[in-house]
């Protein structure tokens, strides 16, 4: 699956990574023609998107680090994908949303607008699963 936001030198590590199924970061850096510091900083980005972990080994009685990618489960996809109910959800055009949380009793555990909005979209849920059935 693609990641949108990767720039082309994290796009090509990423493949490498894969390609290769793990490979030591040295490896990494050697192949993409980067110095320690450089390679550092592209392993650190990736690794916070959480497209690659990293796995301390000993190589030749040296430390190092093996480069892994992270496969995503079928539901981290949805996840990644399935943005429909933040666009609707009331919090983005309540007015109060900039003391919401800050001001008690302004808090999404208490408010009211809210607990309608997802007692109707559970029961929307609901129906859906019924009609299926």
């Amino acid at each position: 699956m693609a990641h949108p936001n990767l720039s082309s030198l994290e796009k090509k590590a990423l493949e490498l990574i894969k390609r290769k199924k793990g490979i030591l970061q040295s490896e990494l850096w050697k192949t993409l023609k980067l110095d320690s510091r450089e390679g550092s900083r592209l392993v650190l980005r990736l690794q916070r998107k959480g497209l690659i972990r990293r796995e301390q080994v000993s190589v030749n009685g040296r430390r190092t680090y093996k480069l892994y990618p992270v496969e995503l489960r079928p539901q981290d996809k949805q996840l990644l994908v399935d943005i429909g109910y933040a666009l609707i959800v009331p919090c983005t055009t309540c007015p109060y949303f900039q003391a919401c949380g800050n001001t008690p009793p302004l808090e999404p555990t208490s408010c009211p607008i809210l607990d309608r909005w997802l007692d109707y979209m559970a029961k929307k849920r609901e129906a859906g699963r019924n009609s299926k059935g």
